[in-house]
């Protein structure tokens, strides 16, 4: 349900895919299982089972000196007396183990510089492939919605057609580009800053050229532009597939150009995520955004401790209020809060429920972020298209239907199947499923302030079962109607 007031005592009571990371996920969890069942840990049970989180990291394609000193840190916390002696030890080494994951990735966020006197300069960098024009205006999106006026910068001048690149992606998210054609690119960027100031942009993104591999000629040019145009921000787009790779392009760009922050791209891909957990700890500049998928609005501020959480399956709800916050169509909000109060909640309530779902992004990686359901739910449960299916079914009913949903009988149910071409099965699980949305809406709209916040936190955290429900799912034997 997505309600704003509901949304921010979530906020305050919990403190953003599925990501890269599902196998090291499931090796942990294995990991961890074996803890939880002793009640009483030795020194051998945890250095086991770090041994094998050593073997999870390492197959991860984690930084073979980083994961050693990550299992190190957590030995030496596990083993002592606080924990040898805790009643639930197992639980005290998992809470080490987040702990020592934030502080690996760099325990908070990291945020954009901000110039005291605009604009800020942002030096975009990287290997040619690797997503810089893209995440130039992936970048320049985030600061729009933020209120910023951002201008993009073509300083690529090799790359066949990577300025009508930069314009096609830039017009895309409506950000002006300026661009000078092959022009030597450090003047290039030296008259972007002059245009800025005349016109009012407070930030400019300047999206240098890339090469297939690290080379003197393009450092050179990079180093240049760096000291004409002295930027605030030099960030490095690296590609999370490559693995080990993308450290190592992280260090050698830091050590010659010296390099404030990362952006790692296609974290949402085939990829084992080592990049993810090594970058910081190999070249101490962090992470400050990752790129989630192929539309301009996936780049996401990577948050360390938001991060520890996906890996070791307990999600993120802060990441999943936000989605909610995004897609959320406040009047509609403040309209159906009203309905739910006095129980009159129809089928047209449910499909404004289906569209901003939908808003929120991929069904998948929505729900994975949710405590007790993400780490239960594997891919292949998950019915993206549900929705269209059930938005087919409700299309096809009158309206009278749709607002008394009580009346419709088996004629009726043969006639909306009918009009949709779905089966009569499909339209009882779509009643079936409302009737359940109904019963519950009606449990917590009699409950307001910190009595539902204490009540979510209760389902999401300590009952995963009631927690399914809420997504949808139907008892345990059968589908649930959307297909998770």
């Amino acid at each position: 349900m997505i309600i704003p007031q509901r949304l921010k005592q979530l906020r305050n009571t919990w403190g953003s895919e599925n990501l890269a990371f599902e196998g090291l996920s499931e090796r942990l969890e294995n990991s961890f299982k074996k803890l939880r069942a002793k009640g009483k840990l030795t020194e051998a049970d945890v250095k086991e089972a770090m041994r094998e989180v050593r073997l999870a990291l390492l197959e991860a394609d984690v930084n073979y000196k980083v994961s050693k000193e990550f299992t190190k840190k957590v030995t030496e916390r596990a083993i002592g007396a606080d924990v040898m002696e805790s009643l639930t030890p197992g639980q005290m080494v998992i809470k080490i183990v987040n702990e020592e994951l934030t502080e690996l990735m760099g325990s908070n966020e990291a945020r954009l510089a901000i110039a005291n006197h605009p604009p800020t300069i942002i030096m975009m960098c990287g290997l040619q492939g690797s997503g810089k024009t893209t995440h130039s205006a992936k970048l320049a999106l985030k600061l729009k919605k933020e209120g910023h006026r951002p201008l993009l910068v073509a300083c690529d001048v090799y790359r066949p057609a990577a300025i009508k690149q930069l314009q096609v992606v830039g017009g895309q998210v409506d950000a002006p580009v300026f661009e000078m054609g092959n022009e030597n690119p450090v003047h290039i960027a030296e008259e972007s800053i002059k245009h800025a100031k005349d016109y009012g942009y407070d930030y400019v993104i300047i999206d240098t050229a890339g090469r297939l591999h690290i080379d003197e000629q393009l450092m050179a040019e990079l180093t240049n532009i760096k000291a004409t145009v002295h930027p605030h921000e030099i960030l490095l787009v690296i590609d999370a597939m490559t693995g080990q790779d993308a450290v190592n392009v992280a260090k050698s760009f830091n050590e010659t150009l010296g390099i404030d922050g990362v952006i790692l791209t296609k974290l949402d891909g085939d990829t084992r995520g080592g990049a993810a957990l090594s970058v910081r700890a190999v070249t101490g500049k962090p992470i400050k955004f990752v790129g989630t998928g192929e539309k301009l609005d996936n780049l996401e501020t990577f948050y360390p401790s938001r991060m520890a959480s996906r890996i070791l399956g307990m999600g993120d709800v802060l990441s999943f209020i936000e989605k909610a916050e995004m897609a959320l169509d406040e009047k509609k909000a403040a309209e159906l809060e009203k309905k739910l109060a006095k129980n009159k909640f129809d089928l047209n309530d449910l499909l404004d429920q289906f569209e901003q779902l939908e808003r929120m992004g991929s069904i998948k990686d929505t729900i994975k972020l949710i405590p007790g359901i993400g780490n239960q739910i594997k891919d292949e449960d998950i019915d993206e298209k549900a929705f269209d299916r059930f938005r087919a079914i409700i299309f096809s009913m009158t309206k009278e239907e749709r607002a008394k949903p009580e009346i419709i009988n088996a004629s009726r149910k043969r006639r909306i199947a009918a009009g949709c071409g779905k089966t009569v099965e499909d339209v009882n699980k779509l009643l079936a499923q409302f009737k359940q949305m109904q019963k519950m809406f009606k449990q917590f709209s009699g409950n307001k302030g910190p009595k539902v916040s204490k009540k979510m936190r209760r389902l999401m955290q300590q009952n995963p079962e009631m927690a399914q429900k809420l997504m949808g799912n139907s008892q345990k034997g059968s589908q649930n109607p959307f297909g998770f």
